[in-house]
């Protein structure tokens, strides 16, 4: 059995108050809490304003393609391209990337020690459009790549193992 965690988002329910963007941007920041960024955030509230509709959407996988499929959902009457709801970050979009680093942003789901009840984005969200579900499904726990491991890997494909190595030995004299 595996622990599957899931952020689950009533968009009907969204105000647009972004309070979610907000916690997540400070409880990322270095110092924790220190500051708050939007661009840091690993959720971020969209806003379609011709259907005047809010749209939380979480960081998720960091794909190197740019997706193929361009299909259309219809939902209540409302129409949705698929990039609307799509929670990676893409050659496409900058929309999960570091403004910094320009690495890519994945939700974490709060981890730390000790673990919270549930991730801030939920705990702060005013209207709960965002809940918290945690379950036991059949299937072995996958092993998850560390954020660092993300990182390098995001590096080296954009600058090359070399120049990644030789900038980390710099560094490291420093």
């Amino acid at each position: 059995m595996k622990k599957v965690k899931v952020i689950k988002i009533d968009v009907d329910k969204c105000n647009g108050c972004r309070a979610c963007e907000a916690i997540c941007s400070a409880f990322h920041a270095a110092p924790k809490y220190s500051s708050t960024n939007p661009e840091r955030s690993r959720i971020r509230v969209l806003w379609d304003p011709l259907k005047d509709i809010y749209v939380p959407v979480l960081a998720g996988e960091y794909t190197e393609a740019e997706c193929n499929g361009r299909d259309i959902y219809t939902i209540d009457g409302k129409v949705y391209d698929e990039c609307s709801f799509c929670r990676a970050s893409c050659p496409s979009r900058n929309l999960f990337k570091d403004p910094d680093s320009d690495l890519p942003l994945k939700c974490d789901m709060c981890e730390e020690e000790p673990p919270l009840p549930e991730p801030l984005c939920v705990q702060w969200c005013l209207s709960d459009a965002l809940t918290y579900e945690e379950r036991e499904e059949e299937g072995e726990e996958e092993e998850k790549l560390e954020e660092m491991e993300v990182g390098l890997e995001s590096l080296i494909k954009k600058h090359g193992a070399k120049k990644v190595m030789d900038t980390v030995a710099r560094l490291a004299k420093e």
